[in-house]
């Protein structure tokens, strides 16, 4: 987004949440905005950026959760579980006796 719509919006946005021309303007604000909304030059980028924030913090939320699981089960069963014995990236094993 460049500089100038993105100054826009954000002089958008503070008038309608420091306007004190009451709710009759704001719902004219709100009827305009969401007409705006629905022209493809701006639903596209907008859907795009909400698609990224979502999927952001979808990620962040996994990784919140596998901390977490990680702390409990810590917490439960002591020590983390240590990962298998490897030799050369394959996994070491007893010799079996014949």
């Amino acid at each position: 987004m460049g500089t100038k719509s993105g100054l826009l919006i954000g002089v958008c946005i503070g008038y309608v949440l420091g306007a004190r021309a009451g709710r009759e303007r704001y719902d004219q604000i709100r009827a305009a905005a969401a007409k705006v909304r629905r022209f493809p030059v701006v639903a596209r980028p907008l859907d795009a950026a909400g698609q990224k924030v979502s999927d952001i913090v979808r990620a962040g939320g996994e990784q919140v959760t596998d901390k977490v699981a990680d702390a409990v089960k810590e917490r439960l069963f002591g020590a983390p579980a240590s990962k298998p014995a490897t030799v050369d990236g394959e996994l070491a094993t007893a010799p079996t006796q014949h």
